[in-house]
């Protein structure tokens, strides 16, 4: 026969209610208590069943996470496994929504009335406008957003990284080498899903700007050709720069090779640098601004349990301050 309640209940020196709260009403088990029962729970392989739990709670026991990006890149995965981490923990299953396109963050916000089988929202590298905000609102459900554009905006909560800081630090490194002649490489999605890289930009053309340099942008559509494009465009300007700044690692990492197959050679003919500290940043060299994910997704699940539970969280709206990483794809201008 199977393992049931009263086995664990037995086995922890415990009341069957108490096993049933601990999975079900955790706040109302100390922490001992809970960790005990848990244990014995997964040594005996027991779990209450999920439905159980639902109608005990009230909650759908579920969140909706709203991305704008392809899951498999390193900032999406990175989000999932750090909101995975602290929901999975609290028995709470994440449900994503992956918007691509134009036709999909329709159809997104249109079957939103249906989708209220979610105990909150995480919106993550979304900028989504006044209408969609009111939209989500209608849930009914706290809404965090991650690296979102105007957080405190229609969000109860929210976390983002410094990108101003973070892009002021890039341009002033690379200005403080003694370039003049920069360029930026950013990209322009069909969708205005742009999150924080818009801000990256600004502050990047802002210093610039203020330094007396003329920034060269340029901008390149996503697509799997998209760094040959931004090769070429490099190449036929009248001078080449003497340093490029990418919007994010994930273009600066392949425009290096695809630099170095023509001859030039980072840092020695052109600096580079990137944005994010993602996957091989370091292991090449790359100058670039540390972000972790993982971190604010965590710190982002914890603020939506937080008002799933109490209706309110300590310090809603974080900023994560940016960190300047100095490696060897930028040097001084020679001459």
């Amino acid at each position: 026969m199977g393992i049931n309640i009263k086995d664990v209940a037995n086995k922890a020196g415990v009341s069957v209610s108490t096993v049933s709260r601990a999975f079900t009403r955790p706040e109302l088990v100390s922490k001992a208590t809970r960790a005990k029962v848990l244990a014995i729970a997964e040594e005996l392989n027991f779990s209450i069943s999920r439905s159980a739990m639902v109608l005990k709670s009230g909650r759908a026991l579920r969140v909706a996470l709203l991305m704008s990006d392809h899951i498999r890149l390193w900032f999406s995965a990175s989000i999932i496994e750090g909101l995975n981490q602290v929901f999975h923990a609290n028995g709470y299953d994440l449900s994503i929504f992956q918007i691509s396109s134009i036709e999909e963050r329709r159809e997104f916000f249109d079957m939103l009335p249906i989708r209220r089988n979610a105990d909150a929202v995480i919106v993550a590298s979304f900028d989504i406008d006044t209408d969609e905000i009111s939209q989500l609102v209608t849930v009914g459900v706290p809404i965090v957003g991650i690296n979102c554009v105007m957080p405190t905006i229609g969000f109860n909560a929210a976390v983002n990284i410094d990108d101003d800081q973070g892009s002021k630090l890039l341009a002033r490194h690379l200005i403080g080498l003694g370039h003049r002649r920069i360029a930026y490489v950013r990209t322009d999605r069909a969708v205005t899903l742009h999150f924080s890289v818009q801000q990256r930009y600004e502050s990047f053309a802002q210093v610039c700007e203020q330094s007396g340099i003329d920034l060269t942008t340029i901008v390149i559509a996503d697509g799997d050709d998209r760094i040959s494009r931004a090769t070429t465009e490099l190449l036929s300007m009248d001078g080449m720069p003497t340093a490029i700044a990418c919007q994010e690692d994930g273009i600066a990492i392949p425009l290096m090779f695809q630099l170095a197959r023509t001859g030039l050679r980072v840092p020695f003919d052109v600096s580079m640098v990137g944005y994010d500290d993602s996957f091989y940043a370091n292991e090449i060299g790359l100058t670039t601004v540390r972000q972790d994910p993982i971190a604010m997704a965590t710190s982002a699940a914890l603020k939506a349990l937080d008002l799933i539970e109490n209706g309110k969280t300590n310090k809603p709206f974080e900023v994560f301050p940016a960190q300047l990483l100095v490696r060897s794809s930028t040097t001084e201008v020679k001459g």
